[in-house]
């Protein structure tokens, strides 16, 4: 067929309309329905749905209007059109004016779009992945669970009020549907404060629990309410009257009334676990309570750990089957021997080993004894691949946990993966934007990256929840030092008063006194502190009488610095055989053995430490000991040794071992540390000190 005959048979047959009314006609339905549709919250697939459906629609269209004769009563068989039935030039004018029009409406709602739709989209595209407290969106499904009450005549009975706040907020967290807050984050608040909607916006949720406990003898009252923030009304309330042995019932059905009044939808699975009675005995659950109190506590301190410990191992001894207090017992005891809040000895390393293997074996799907395997691997082995494997395991249990990627970030950093731990803190400060102990940990990564702006905003937003915190304000204190501004760490440090086992503001404070050139002052406090020594401390009341033979070394006090060394030599010998990969102890007898002049005793113990800790397998803390190294190194008059060890550790993150691990060393610290002093008039140490660590 002629190619002119065949372009005027389409004509006739007025394909050529059809195809370009289909066409204008589908662009505009597209255009539209990707406007409206998500309007009312289409699924993404529909309007790729449609765009193929129309597109699959043009080809039999097209073979329609050539099989088909369009005319003004419709479609029709050609064979079957009257002439008098055919389209007219008239009317083919009509429908070609109709067609322009068609498409003139078709380009005028595109401009519109394009010009004024378009960007008020894109502006709240924009506004909601940006975050922004005040319009970020709070799912409806999300719930904080605040402090109960106690309203018990006895005060002392605030642990068992405490705990029970504790147990519903756990069994809620392990509703993978819901979005709950850990208590790391809603500790900080009253039992019933006033401005719940300011905290709901803190905390990120739609809905509070409020709750009080009263506990007389074996009688229990337990008091919940659920209250949607926004407009401050109560969602759902109920009183519970029980027994002590039946006071599971409460918590389970506490969290059962309130994943409905959410309308989350729970598993098999997690209904179980939130009916899950964990222990027949009311005495072992009592002792329980107890420790978990000391266990959450805002700080962890030797007492609170020896506590919680003591009470974790009456609640198994009474029933050995208690899973749950196996897995807190284990994890207690890895904190502890990982902080050195605990001795770190072997019977409690082996002990927080069998107390999660015990947990593991009576509830293999128990996320908090996945998750106390894990710690153990971490804290004690530095096995942490494994950790890592057990952490990851836990999440299937644990799907609210803001526990699992702190570890992670712990992890990380250990493995000098900084990027990535520091998305891990990030991730923690989202899901859980209220823990002290995150953004502390957090705020201690930015201090050994000598990142100091950031770690001192870190520190301001722990102040903003827990104002005054002493141990907080030493860290900026000890920032203050690493950038040489004596003033202003004197000036954050002068109005404390720290107790005696707060070890860190101790000797942050005697360390400024040293920078200072000035110790005497602090020599009384110390020698207060180590005549009445705390037993919790252990090894630490014999460093504290190094720092002692330390201030009266710097204040002139030549023959009590020799005393106070040696006593310090004989108390932290006994202890090293308990603890012999204890890095930090064996390096407290360096500098000791330094201080009385047994330069080949120190010297090997520098090294002890640095293999107890090696930085192959501990890339964040490992070279801690590295600076035991450069300080001995310094004072025994080996200065190519210390200048190389120094150089080293300009150019990397780490803890210092002094003052329990604050601040790196700085060119600043070189130019005010005593200790470093035998070094002064080698030029490659005054290059250090006037250069910039990397």
């Amino acid at each position: 067929m002629n190619p002119s005959n065949f372009f005027a048979e389409l004509k006739r047959r007025n394909v050529i309309r059809v195809a370009g009314l289909y066409l204008v006609g589908a662009w505009l339905v597209v255009q539209v329905a990707g406007t409206v549709l998500p309007m009312f919250g289409a699924p993404e697939w529909l309007p790729r749905t449609m765009v193929v459906l129309l597109a699959i629609g043009f080809v039999p269209a097209v073979i329609f209007s050539w099989v088909f004769e369009l005319t003004p009563q419709g479609l029709k068989r050609e064979d079957d059109v009257a002439p008098e039935q055919s389209i007219t030039p008239q009317t083919g004018r009509r429908m070609d004016r109709m067609i322009i029009v068609v498409l003139v409406l078709a380009l005028g709602y595109f401009a519109f779009d394009k010009f004024a739709l378009a960007p008020k989209r894109e502006a709240a595209l924009v506004s909601s992945a940006v975050p922004n407290e005040s319009k970020s969106v709070v799912p409806e499904k999300s719930i904080a669970v605040l402090p109960f009450e106690n309203l018990s005549e006895e005060k002392a009975n605030a642990y068992f009020a405490d705990g029970i706040q504790d147990e519903i907020l756990t069994r809620l967290s392990k509703i993978a549907d819901l979005k709950v807050i850990s208590r790391t984050s809603t500790q900080h608040y009253k039992s019933a404060p006033e401005n719940l909607p300011e905290i709901a916006r803190q905390l990120g949720v739609a809905h509070i629990v409020e709750g009080s406990v009263q506990k007389s003898g074996d009688a229990v009252r337990v008091n919940v309410q659920l209250i949607k923030a926004a407009n401050d009304s109560h969602l759902w309330a109920d009183t519970f009257d029980r027994k002590l042995t039946d006071i599971f019932s409460v918590e389970s059905e506490v969290a059962k009334a309130i994943a409905d009044q959410l309308r989350a939808h729970l598993t098999g699975q997690e209904e179980r676990v939130i009916a899950a009675k964990p222990t027949d005995n009311p005495e072992a659950y009592d002792a329980y309570l107890r420790g978990l109190a000391y266990s959450v506590k805002a700080v962890t301190t030797p007492a609170n750990s020896l506590a919680a410990q003591k009470y974790l191992r009456e609640a198994v001894r009474l029933d050995p089957k208690f899973a749950l207090a196996w897995a807190l017992l284990s994890y207690v005891d890895a904190v502890g021997y990982l902080t050195l809040t605990l001795q770190p000895t072997v019977a409690l390393r082996e002990e927080a080993r069998q107390a999660a293997e015990t947990a593991l074996a009576l509830q293999p799907n128990l996320g908090e004894a996945v998750l106390a395997k894990g710690y153990y691997h971490y804290s004690c082995l530095k096995d942490y691949d494994t950790a890592v494997r057990y952490y990851e395991q836990a999440r299937q249990f644990l799907p609210n946990s803001s526990q699992i990627p702190e570890m992670l970030a712990y992890v990380a950093r250990r493995q000098g993966q900084w990027d990535r731990s520091e998305a891990y803190f990030n991730e923690v400060e989202r899901v859980d934007p209220r823990n002290v102990n995150a953004l502390t940990q957090h705020a201690l990564s930015y201090i050994a990256l000598r990142r100091f702006p950031e770690a001192l905003r870190k520190l301001d937003q722990v102040l903003n929840i827990t104002p005054d915190d002493v141990d907080t304000v030493v860290l900026k204190a000890s920032i203050a030092q690493a950038e040489g501004d004596l003033p202003r760490a004197s000036a954050l440090l002068a109005p404390l008063h720290p107790a005696g086992d707060d070890i860190q503001a101790v000797e942050i404070q005697v360390y400024q006194a040293i920078l200072e050139r000035r110790p005497a002052p602090v020599i009384p406090r110390l020698k207060e502190i180590i005549a009445k020594p705390d037993p919790a401390l252990g090894y630490l009341n014999g460093e504290l009488r190094f720092w002692l033979g330390w201030a009266q070394e710097v204040a002139g006090e030549h023959a009590a610095a020799q005393e106070s060394w040696r006593q310090a030599r004989s108390e932290l010998e006994l202890f090293l055989k308990e603890q012999p990969e204890n890095y930090l102890l064996i390096g407290d007898l360096a500098f000791v053995n330094m201080g009385v002049g047994d330069k080949a005793a120190a010297l090997a113990l520098s090294e002890q430490a640095m293999a107890a800790n090696p930085v192959e397998k501990d890339v964040y803390v490992g070279p801690t000991s590295l600076e035991v190294v450069a300080r001995v190194a310094a004072q025994t008059g080996e200065p190519d040794r210390a200048i190389t060890a120094l150089q080293k550790l300009l150019s990397i993150p780490y803890p210092t071992p002094l003052a329990t691990q604050n601040i790196s060393l700085t060119p600043a610290l070189l130019r005010l540390d005593p200790m470093f002093d035998p070094l002064r008039d080698d030029p490659r140490f005054q290059k250090l000190c006037e250069g910039k660590p990397k």
